[in-house]
Order: structure tokens, then sequence, then C-alpha cells
């Protein structure tokens, strides 16, 4: 929920509460703070909390209601089929390691790469039998992949570009940060793979959230990310243009996002394990082309 979806709702409130119209353009911010204050006051014993962030390219205020214990993926568990879920997991892995590499950070993936991740590999399921967490289960058809798309669409999880890449929402990096940074972020420091040693999950070096949507260092052994609506008024405050982390200048060209995929196909890989052959078995010849030169 926005600031601007929320004002009729708050202007109903105060109407009903003090017994005088209150028109929905009178709702300020400072209002909708003063009202989730009070609300979370009374709903932190049901380990609930309304937490906000900003959309990484409009940097409207996004607020959502959010279960502060539980696992976001069990929760959502109870919505989806284990197919589903699977799915899903199948989905964020191929978003945050598929093609999320030291070359090309996308952290998006396109219906057409989804889909193809609609059933589970072999290794996959060699994995759950062997006691790895989740179900691999029999998979989706590619009809329910789509369909899956769609309704993490319409649930507020995902977001679909013009481009048609789906990414995450704002919503699901408020509900999801701690889990994603806790998966994704496994770093081995003795491993000789940069993007094995490079925490997959960044902060954006000006407002402290996660970046799948900006700018990057050109320094590919550097971790510093950049919002695109940051950088303007972070370089102003640094007086310079240069990285706040290695100080190399910030070109402004070396992007994070859909727009760091190579114009023709997507690339990227796994990390080392069981699900990476499999992965890599789903791409298209052009793909797994690109993959072999980042090798």
């Amino acid at each position: 929920m926005t600031l601007q979806e929320a004002k009729p709702l708050l202007a109903a409130i105060q109407t009903a509460y003090e017994r005088k119209e209150t028109l929905a353009e009178d709702i300020t911010e400072a209002d909708l703070n003063s009202h989730i204050a009070a609300a979370n006051t009374r709903i932190s014993p049901f380990d609930l909390e309304i937490r906000s962030t900003f959309h990484q390219t409009t940097r409207k205020r996004v607020y959502a209601l959010v279960n502060s214990t539980s696992d976001p993926i069990i929760q959502l568990a109870t919505l989806h089929t284990p197919d589903e879920i699977g799915f899903l997991k199948r989905v964020l892995d191929a978003m945050f390691e598929t093609y999320n590499t030291s070359r090309h950070e996308i952290m998006a993936i396109t219906s057409m790469q989804a889909v193809r991740l609609a059933k589970p590999s072999d290794s996959d399921r060699r994995e759950t039998q062997d006691g790895a967490q989740g179900a691999a289960g029999q998979g989706l058809k590619m009809f329910e992949a789509e369909k899956m798309l769609k309704t993490l669409v319409d649930e507020g999880w995902f977001e679909k570009s013009k481009r048609g890449y789906y990414s995450l929402s704002p919503r699901a990096l408020i509900e999801l940060r701690g889990w994603l940074i806790e998966t994704y972020n496994d770093v081995d420091e003795d491993d000789e793979d940069d993007d094995e040693r490079m925490p997959r999950i960044k902060q954006c070096a000006a407002c402290k959230e996660i970046v799948t949507m900006g700018q990057r260092c050109s320094k590919r052994s550097c971790s510093s990310r950049l919002h695109d609506i940051c950088t303007q008024n972070f370089f102003t405050m640094q007086r310079s243009r240069n990285c706040p982390m290695c100080k190399t200048e910030w070109t402004g060209n070396d992007f994070v996002g859909e727009h760091a995929a190579p114009s023709t196909q997507k690339s990227g890989k796994r990390r080392s394990g069981g699900g990476s052959n499999a992965n890599r078995s789903r791409m298209t010849a052009e793909e797994t082309e690109i993959l072999d030169d980042e090798e």
C-alpha cells in the first residue's frame, strides 16, 4: 500500500473517529506514520509489524504488513501447493544465482526462462531424497507455471516490467529481506570464484535497502551498489562521483537489474552444488555460450 492508496482509508477512519468529515487530500504522511506507529503497538504481540521501503524506480514509499518471526516461504505455503512453492524457490534461485553473476547482476527472469523451471531437475529430486530442505514434487505444467507467475504478480510478490522481466516487488523485498540474505549470502571466503566470495544480496550505499535495480561500481570485485534514484543526492553530498568503497570513478553505465542483461540472451550460473548442471541443461545454446565465457 502507498500513501495515496492509504489516504481514503485514513480519511474514513478520522471522519468516523472525530465525527467530522476529513477529506483524503487532507491526509499527510505524518498522519499515516502516526496511525502505523499506533497499529504496530497493538499488533506486535502477534508477531506482526507494518514496515516500509521505497520503490526502487519510482521512489514511492510502500507499506506492507509482515510477520516478524515466521519464515515467509512457509507463510506462502498456506496459500499455494508444494509444487507451486517448489517452482517459486527455483525461480528465486534463478534470479539470485543463475542470473546474478559478477558480470551480469540481472536478478530478474523472463517468462520463457521461468517456464523452463516448471519441473524440478533430477538433481533437485536427489537433493530432496538426501534430506535437503524443501520438496521437489512432480513440478508444474508449463501453463501452470505461467499462471503461477501471474498469481505472484497479482498477489504483490513479483513485478513485471515493460520488457517482460519478472523481479521482486517492494512487498517481497520487505518480507523476504532476512530470508534472501540468509539464503544467498552464504559466502565461502576460501573459494577462488568471485561469484562464490561476493555476497549476492547487496544494499544501496545511500539508503541501505536491497538493490535489485540500480547501478554498480565498475570494478567487479567491489560490492558497492546504488539505486538510480539515490545517486544524485548521494554524489551531491559526497562532492565527487567516486565509488564510496574503492574510490573508483562511478561511471553510471554499469547496471544492476534487467538493464544488466546482454542484449540477446541472459547469462549467469548457479553456485556450485547439485543444481548447477541441472540449471545449465535448461539454458539455450546461446545462454550456455555466454556462461562458458564467464567461466
